[in-house]
């Protein structure tokens, strides 16, 4: 049986020291050591995108990252694209478009969408739905996700 290791890594602008098993995927790492919770398994195998974070500045799916493989490494999960009490500008829109329905690829898709809004500040129609495309939804049919990312990248209010 292996020896936990200590992990040390930045999380959301916060460094963070955690004792874990060194091949213990990130994504339980994130939620049941560190208690973020917002970062969702869906699929478990990299398919569905609902443990979608930025790692080292771009988007990894957590469920695939074993923990030693984010030794020193820069977090941002859903949590983190707050700032304080107040909603990312994604957030809002995702919630005055109705992009989420039961919720479960919601974090996922805000982290896809932030980093594609990073990428390219102006994505048209067809770049939004490939920079959400590692990111599965069963409720919404992507149009209400998609219209709340082209209304942040077009700077109307949610």
């Amino acid at each position: 049986m292996a020896e936990k290791i200590l992990l040390r890594l930045t999380v959301n602008g916060e460094p963070r020291a955690v004792e874990v098993f060194p091949m213990a995927r990130l994504v339980d790492v994130l939620r049941e050591d560190l208690k973020l919770t917002g970062t969702k398994e869906g699929c478990g195998e990299g398919e569905c995108g609902a443990c979608t974070i930025r790692m080292d500045g771009r988007i990894v799916n957590s469920c695939l990252i074993p923990a030693i493989q984010a030794q020193g490494s820069v977090l941002l999960t859903v949590e983190g694209l707050a700032t304080g009490e107040e909603p990312h500008a994604l957030q809002s829109a995702f919630h005055h478009h109705n992009g989420a329905q039961c919720g479960f690829c919601t974090p996922g898709m805000l982290i896809a969408a932030e980093d594609l809004l990073r990428r390219c500040p102006n994505p048209d129609e067809a770049q939004i739905r490939e920079g959400l495309s590692g990111n599965l939804c069963r409720c919404t049919g992507y149009v209400k996700i998609v219209d709340a990312v082209k209304a942040v990248a077009e700077g109307r209010p949610a």
